[in-house]
């Protein structure tokens, strides 16, 4: 995880009461613990207060396979619980810390048998982590890249050819088509948003409520990491929707385009992916 390395104090902190902590203390008491330390921004990572979610957000609401077993941060109900983003220069702590490599490098979600639809010339799904930005170019990021895919059967998932250009690891146009790059300034508690504002746009690629969007126009059968993905699986899926989506930690995942064996990873990290929730456009 990012949010272990040198970039926040603030997540260092609660990290180390983590580690600290007695078994029988709970995730939040510890928090708030700390919120004398880590102020404000804290308090707001205090994050779903309720369990009832928003009813016109349509966030994916079923954790259909999960494996990682990060200290801390090993519930996986944390990317189904809803939206708790802390803004441009913070990290939630409500997310689900993926591994950076094997089989707890992935997780799929669904949206409990409904399906996304692809919305003509539109975004249809976004994916929340929890990235923010390191320096005062607005462009480097601390970020933790995940590569997207998207299944109707459960079976055959397509993605969409992420690509790395090789340089800065922390800058966000050397990352194209991944999750885990931009910010998330949508906080169900907080900063709470409509799910039309989720989906506009606030120029210079980034979205209102922050997030990575992928449009289902954009699927590439080319992709080689998909699984059993073909012309055929791509048009049905643009078509009629999906069910189904993969997060894998872009470490986890063959870089084909330069010959590499896998995407770049920040070094030092404790994790991969931080996986805080995602949004379809629509339903059906």
């Amino acid at each position: 995880m990012k949010s272990i390395r040198i970039y926040s104090l603030f997540l260092f902190a609660y990290l180390w009461v983590f580690s600290c902590k007695e078994a029988a203390s709970s995730d939040n008491e510890s928090l708030l613990a700390l919120l004398p330390l880590l102020g404000a921004s804290a308090n707001a990572n205090l994050c779903p207060k309720s369990s009832t979610l928003p009813s016109d957000i349509f966030l994916a609401n079923t954790v259909e396979s999960a494996s990682a077993n990060i200290s801390g941060f090993s519930d996986s109900k944390k990317a189904v619980n809803g939206v708790c983003g802390s803004g441009e220069l913070a990290g939630s702590l409500d997310v689900y810390a993926l591994d950076i490599t094997g089989a707890g490098a992935s997780l799929v979600l669904s949206w409990g048998g409904r399906t996304v639809k692809n919305v003509s010339d539109s975004i249809d799904f976004i994916v929340y982590d929890n990235s923010f930005r390191i320096s005062g170019e607005t462009n480097t990021y601390a970020m933790d890249p995940s590569v997207i895919q998207v299944s109707l059967d459960g079976t055959k998932y397509c993605g969409f050819n992420p690509s790395y250009t090789a340089g800065n690891i922390n800058l966000l146009t050397s990352w194209q088509k991944f999750g885990g790059l931009r910010p998330v300034y949508y906080n169900m508690t907080t900063n709470p948003l409509s799910n039309e504002d989720l989906f506009s746009d606030a120029g210079g690629g980034f979205l209102l409520g922050g997030g990575d969007g992928f449009d289902l126009d954009d699927l590439d059968p080319n992709d080689q990491n998909g699984i059993s993905c073909d012309a055929t699986a791509v048009s049905d899926i643009q078509t009629n929707g999906f069910k189904f989506i993969k997060i894998t930690s872009a470490s986890a995942v063959r870089n084909y385009a330069d010959g590499t064996n896998k995407f770049p990873w920040p070094p030092g990290s404790y994790n991969g992916s931080d996986i805080d929730g995602v949004v379809a456009r629509e339903l059906q």
